[in-house]
């Protein structure tokens, strides 16, 4: 289905990003797959996936890394800005580093990254952006202000995105997954066993717990609705909150 276009995926290294890669990959797109750790890009590459590091905390690091890619495989014609930070703190324990680091990743770093992926779309007949949020951004997250607060903020900068180019052949749209079975849930774990003194075993019911079917999801589950946004018969799907969170309301 995606044979000829060129995909970029933020945080492309592991978890949801890593697994959006592959499936844009077995539909035929060739992926680049952006992130820090490039021992760990490096280990997805395969004949579809090429590894580039960015950082997208840093503007500069943005616009050569996507010129890059754009220059090996031609126009970003879908751009998932996925790299992102989760942690849970309270507003009274918030300084403004913990906050500006959020915003910097989460908010910053998706606005850089379709900025400059838009910059070559446009000048295509057809594109989608696909950004990761998370049910957070659609609710308030008790124990997460700052995540919540990040996350609300893609959803708009998404939305006003999709009336700006309403009448043209670009969509934009966020996936916003509950609890999934990623490394963060991994940290999000012991951070929980830090602060209450809770087992890890409790700790992890109390994630699990908020997904109503009882169950963390899969990075793959994730990962069908971003192909799904990129088929032709989904061209009037825009600037919409897709929730993969098992019944959550």
């Amino acid at each position: 289905m995606l044979n000829g276009k060129h995909a970029l995926v933020t945080g492309g290294g592991s978890g949801i990003g890593l697994a959006i890669a592959q499936a844009l990959a077995a539909e035929g797109a060739q992926v680049t797959i952006t992130g820090r750790n490039v021992d760990r890009l490096e280990a997805a590459r395969s004949d579809h996936i090429f590894p580039l590091a960015m950082d997208v905390m840093d503007e500069a690091s943005v616009v050569h890394g996507v010129a890059a890619a754009v220059e090996d495989r031609g126009p970003v014609q879908i751009c998932v800005p996925n790299a992102g930070i989760a942690e849970g703190r309270s507003i009274l324990k918030t300084d403004m580093a913990f906050w500006r680091t959020m915003m910097a990743t989460n908010v910053d770093g998706a606005f850089l990254t379709i900025r400059e992926c838009l910059k070559t779309m446009v000048e295509t007949d057809w594109g989608r952006v696909i950004a990761v949020s998370s049910i957070a951004g659609i609710k308030g997250l008790k124990g997460g202000a700052t995540y919540t607060a990040s996350k609300h903020a893609l959803m708009g900068l998404i939305r006003a995105l999709a009336a700006d180019y309403a009448k043209k052949p670009y969509t934009f749209n966020a996936l916003c997954p509950a609890y999934v079975d990623t490394d963060i849930v991994t940290m999000n774990v012991d951070s929980i066993m830090k602060r209450t003194g809770w087992s890890e075993a409790e700790a992890r019911a109390a994630m699990v717990d908020v997904n109503p079917h009882g169950r963390l999801i899969a990075p793959e589950e994730v990962a069908q609705a971003a192909v799904w946004l990129c088929h032709e018969a989904s061209g009037s799907v825009n600037g919409q909150a897709i929730q993969i969170a098992g019944g959550e309301v």
